[in-house]
């Protein structure tokens, strides 16, 4: 088995397509929208040259796949952070940090040196957030 795609909730899926192409860097790696599922969209981005694994950046879905409480307690732990988890690996943790500052990205600390290598933050639009690392061997 391979993992092929991950999946994050976004308040707007054009939102978050722009914020990933056009600051983070990330490609279009698929935009369809099927008609028969009630124009259910499928976005899917990942970067530049690296085939087989992509991010869905996957609408939050109102009834009935989804109960207007569940969909509220979804949007609130988004908004905190607390949706997602996704962890980026580096060569060059201080560059990709700069051009991330530069793009106007939410960078919520700045890189430090953590037993694993030098690691930083990051938030989307939607307030997800993720971590970025350039690692080193443990142990």
């Amino acid at each position: 088995m391979k993992l092929s795609t991950t999946q994050v909730w976004v308040r707007d899926q054009d939102e978050a397509v722009s914020f990933w192409t056009g600051k983070v860097g990330f490609e279009i790696k698929e935009d369809v929208t099927v008609a028969e599922l009630g124009n259910f969209r499928w976005v899917t981005v990942g970067p530049k040259g690296q085939d087989g694994t992509a991010i869905v950046l996957m609408a939050i879905p109102g009834e009935p796949v989804m109960d207007q409480g569940t969909k509220g307690d979804v949007e609130k732990l988004m908004s905190k952070g607390f949706a997602s988890a996704l962890f980026f690996t580096t060569d060059d943790a201080m560059g990709v940090y700069d051009r991330l500052v530069e793009a106007g990205v939410d960078v919520v600390d700045k890189p430090q040196e953590q037993p694993y290598g030098l690691d930083f933050g990051f938030r989307d639009p939607s307030g997800n957030h993720y971590r970025v690392a350039q690692r080193r061997p443990m142990g």
